[in-house]
């Protein structure tokens, strides 16, 4: 019978193999996953993922993400917490959104823009326990961005689960300066002539 450990080695094996195998390496920094991860989504390896990335934190009370390809996992992780709240920051204003929100503004590494996001300041509290959520780390501007709206609210971040991690672009450390835990599903090294170097 497999234990936890053997069943996340098992499940991030099948994700690595799928990176090397439909990953498409656009430039020196950009990898594109949108067959499986980001646009068309392997719902079974979305939810090994959820499993994994919650099995490695703990007293987590609800998961905070980005819209949009932070949603999926975010929900895949709440579900293994049993089914605790989700939150996800909208990057774009609505009608049905109104001024109590926390907000910061975040660049995204793959569009090269800046947006501004928010969580309305009902869904983020107080005492909260939050564990961030996200498919890629690069720069680690997501995250970070996350991490001030959880100041803001006055929450507690637990720690920092990523799908794929690009170890080449500095992330992981600014945000183990500022005291977090970062587990990440697939580690990236770097590209090689178009190929994908996991560690």
């Amino acid at each position: 019978m497999f234990s936890l450990f053997d069943k996340g080695c098992v499940f991030m094996k099948e994700l690595k193999e799928r990176i090397l195998k439909d990953g498409i390496v656009i430039n020196d920094d950009i990898l594109k996953v949108d067959s499986f991860l980001n646009h068309q989504i392997d719902t079974d390896l979305v939810f090994k993922i959820g499993e994994f990335i919650a099995s490695k934190f703990s007293g987590v009370t609800k998961i905070l993400t980005i819209e949009a390809s932070g949603i999926a996992y975010g929900l895949a992780v709440a579900k293994y917490y049993n089914n605790i709240p989700m939150v996800f920051a909208k990057k774009s204003k609505s009608a049905t959104v109104d001024d109590n929100v926390y907000k910061t503004v975040i660049k995204s590494f793959t569009r090269n823009i800046e947006s501004t996001v928010t969580v309305n300041n009902k869904y983020l509290n107080k005492g909260d326990k939050i564990l961030i959520v996200d498919d890629f780390l690069a720069e680690g501007n997501a995250a970070i961005g996350l991490i001030d709206l959880c100041k803001q609210a006055g929450a507690e971040v637990v720690g920092v689960g990523i799908v794929i991690e690009k170890g080449f672009q500095g992330g992981r450390k600014k945000l183990e300066d500022l005291g977090l835990r970062v587990e990440s599903c697939a580690i990236i090294d770097h590209f090689e002539n178009g190929k994908v170097i996991i560690k």
